[in-house]
């Protein structure tokens, strides 16, 4: 085998694992069972908000 085809074999087996990990990504993100949960994720950075002014107000 040479390195030619070495490298061949190699970058096809790299582009078929980045593939597959990403379809797998992909489909995790998408199945619906999973929405509540990403909801509530998007949901943090305002509630972080709301306690940090709840915190401000108290203090005067």
């Amino acid at each position: 085998m040479s390195y030619e085809n070495l490298s061949a074999l190699s970058q096809v087996l790299a582009m078929s694992i980045f593939g597959a990990v990403l379809l797998g990504v992909v489909i995790h993100a998408l199945r619906p069972a999973n929405r509540a949960r990403f909801e509530a994720a998007a949901r943090l950075p305002l509630e972080g908000d709301e306690r940090i002014g709840e915190q401000s107000h108290g203090d005067q």
